[in-house]
């Protein structure tokens, strides 16, 4: 099938917002949960106990090393006192988000649990990026968990779309990884991953700052709303320290020192940032079996 007999299926397709998968019932309730009152807090550990496999993943994230807690976690609400309440219910939400399309058939070039291992690593190095930001313009753990794990969540849409474009489409992502992904995915799609993760994100009524990360995280938009997003540099950051880590999305390009900068990170603790995020990176990949 020609590259425009794609970009006319896919378009028809997103011109119907009904073709985008349905946020999952657990995610949707997880995102209407508040937690500013007791009732909310056990609303949401009664939730996630309800459903054992986010359960025993997020128990599992939470006794894997590249969380750096001193005791070992058994139970959903050791990890809600441990880890904190508002990053517990980011990363249940993103699992729960993931969860419906990570169970999608693999292709050739493309499964979906090596995307939700890149999502994971990505999490990880944003969160061990910003702790080198300085405390007043960190932005909030629960917001880089959860930009982390669904910055990409538009190429499990597409895959859930039309399974054999999207395996076309990472058969390309590998054979071309000089080249920049945007440029091959309008080339091949004319619709970028971006567009359509931000597209589901709105149709899911996601916060506007998620809706952002997953609409902006690639050059050349990044440099036009880093400055009032820090959570989308922090993505492009992460995306380019690990830029093969799960799934063939080369970002290509050096990090410049304005990046670090603008995010505050002093240029002498650029290197032992990097190097941190490197053995995260692997301990997440040793890990991933068991999140």
């Amino acid at each position: 099938m020609s590259n425009e007999s794609n970009q006319t299926k896919l378009k028809l397709a997103l011109e119907n917002l009904d073709s985008l998968p349905a946020m999952p019932v657990i995610a949707q309730k997880l995102l209407a949960l508040p937690l500013d009152t007791d009732a909310g807090e056990n609303e949401l550990l009664s939730l996630i106990g309800q459903d054992p496999q986010l359960s025993a993943k997020i128990i599992s994230l939470g006794n894997s090393p590249v969380m750096g807690l001193t005791r070992k976690i058994g139970t959903v609400s050791d990890a809600a006192m441990l880890l904190g309440m508002t990053r517990v219910k980011s990363v249940a939400l993103g699992i729960a988000s993931m969860s419906n399309l990570s169970k999608l058939a693999a292709g050739k070039y493309f499964n979906p649990q090596d995307l939700w291992l890149h999502s994971m690593t990505i999490a990880i190095v944003m969160r061990t990026i910003a702790q080198a930001m300085p405390r007043e313009s960190r932005p909030k753990e629960d917001q880089i968990f959860l930009a982390g794990l669904l910055h990409d969540i538009g190429f499990m849409a597409l895959h859930h779309i039309d399974s054999g474009l999207s395996d076309e489409l990472h058969k390309e992502l590998q054979a071309q990884s000089s080249r920049p992904i945007l440029e091959i995915e309008l080339e091949m799609l004319g619709v970028t991953h971006c567009y359509v993760g931000a597209q589901l994100a709105r149709r899911w009524n996601l916060p506007a700052e998620i809706v952002t990360v997953l609409g902006y995280h690639h050059p050349p938009y990044v440099e036009e709303v880093a400055e009032r997003s820090p959570l989308v540099r922090l993505v492009n950051l992460a995306e380019k320290l690990q830029p093969d880590f799960g799934i063939n999305e080369h970002t290509g390009g050096l990090i410049d020192m304005h990046e670090w900068q603008s995010l505050g990170i002093a240029p002498g603790d650029v290197e032992d940032v990097i190097a941190l995020a490197n053995e995260l990176a692997v301990q997440t990949a040793q890990s991933s079996a068991a999140f």
